[in-house]
């Protein structure tokens, strides 16, 4: 018996070799987990601009369209402070993989428990994905272009901004246009979605490990506000341009679909796709063309075309009728703004941090950024039960706006050593 499982040891080493060199190179397997990323993300804001059938469908109030925005919200933050260091422990793909079988679950839950206890559930399973997926997804890239010693490169933070804002971006965008035929609105979307997440799992299994489980593992705890003890300034302004820059993203997804289907009277979900899509893919756009730009040049650009693009979103519903033209250029200032403000926050957090704490002190920086997407949209919700949507506006763009000012200081504060 003895010396069968001798001679069985090698074999079995011998296949765990062959599978170890069957997967992808590091840099091939950089794009498989950015193009998992892409999706989990984009799948997370596909309901987006689908409420308004599914307000349609289960008769459903503007309020409880925003609870369900909120339980997705909520979701996120708990999932990151849950889940979101965890890979720092047990590897990268020990954890992303069963972020995106989450939101495999999810997708299955959109399509076959058609109620509004469905709806919820499947919006928090989407929110609990894309928390465990963003902070670990993000160090995943960081590992596999890391440099000598484990250094993060710049064009993993731009790599990982694309993904994730990209993500966002291309969500309502693809659910909109796949819901153009109302006989299969709320069903065609998530079927594409379930094949895209399928791909993304496939993905991440060829992909190879970028952080290897540690040993001893330590007894698992939540996630604590993890802040790296060489750059504690730096991640404080970094965390501040986050939860900032996803604030006006915030406040103009929540705004967006609620006024081209009251004031401006187009509620396609087309429509409401695209003008989220333009939003946050400004934000995505700015990455490609600013891949030479400092951290700190990066963020005072970001702040000064959010403050217009929030200006131009006030106007565009106060005009006498609402410009739909005014919202969707609003969308494309603000989001280049808010990218340029993320991607340099971002850049600042990865150079900063270390390999073997850079997922726990990602996930911090997610927690902040998700938290201030989250603020505007339930707040939004909440006043127009009492306000119309032109005063609810004017007063979350003069907050957000306010915030911003507040924040610039230290946002512009040169660091001690500003990344170049």
């Amino acid at each position: 018996m003895e010396s069968r499982h001798t001679s069985e040891a090698p074999a079995r080493r011998a296949s765990v070799r062959a599978l170890t060199t069957s997967r992808l190179s590091r840099r091939a397997g950089l794009w498989a987990v950015a193009f998992a990323f892409l999706v989990v993300a984009a799948f997370s804001t596909a309901p987006s601009s689908l409420y308004g059938l599914f307000a349609q469908r289960d008769h459903l109030s503007s309020l409880t369209i925003t609870f369900a925005y909120a339980v997705y919200a909520l979701g996120v933050v708990v999932s990151l402070v849950l889940f979101g260091h965890v890979s720092d422990w047990y590897g990268r793909r020990a954890v992303l993989l069963p972020a995106i079988a989450v939101a495999l679950v999810a997708a299955v839950l959109f399509l076959f428990w058609r109620s509004l206890a469905g709806l919820l559930a499947a919006r928090v399973l989407t929110g609990v994905a894309l928390g465990a997926a963003v902070a670990t997804a993000t160090a995943y890239i960081a590992d596999l272009d890391a440099g000598p010693g484990g250094a993060a490169t710049r064009r993993a933070g731009i790599v990982a901004t694309i993904a994730n804002i990209g993500g966002l971006a291309c969500g309502p965008l693809i659910a909109g246009l796949l819901a153009s035929d109302e006989a299969h609105g709320l069903t065609l979307p998530f079927q594409v979605f379930l094949a895209a997440l399928v791909l993304a799992g496939v993905a991440v299994v060829l992909s190879p490990e970028g952080h290897p489980p540690i040993h001893p593992r330590p007894r698992y705890r939540p996630q604590r506000l993890l802040v790296p003890a060489q750059a504690r300034r730096q991640f404080a302004a970094a965390a501040a341009g986050v939860s900032l820059s996803f604030a006006v993203l915030g406040l103009y997804a929540g705004l967006a679909g609620m006024f081209l289907a009251g004031a401006v009277h187009h509620p396609s979900p087309a429509l409401i796709g695209l003008t989220i899509f333009l939003c946050f893919g400004g934000g995505a756009a700015v990455q490609t063309t600013t891949t030479g730009w400092t951290p700190h040049r990066l963020i005072a650009a970001g702040i000064a075309s959010a403050l217009i693009g929030l200006g131009v979103l006030v106007a565009s519903a106060w005009t006498s009728p609402p410009s739909l033209g005014l919202l969707v250029i609003a969308g494309i200032v603000a989001g280049v703004g808010s990218g340029a403000i993320f991607r340099g926050s971002l850049t600042m957090i990865i150079l900063t941090s270390r390999p073997d704490d850079r997922a726990g002190v990602l996930a911090t920086f997610f927690t902040a950024g998700y938290a201030g997407l989250s603020v505007p949209v339930i707040g939004v919700g909440l006043l127009l039960q009492h306000l119309s949507p032109r005063v609810t506006l004017l007063i979350f763009a003069l907050v957000v706006g306010l915030g911003i000012l507040a924040a610039a200081p230290i946002l512009l504060r040169p660091a001690d050593a500003d990344p170049a």
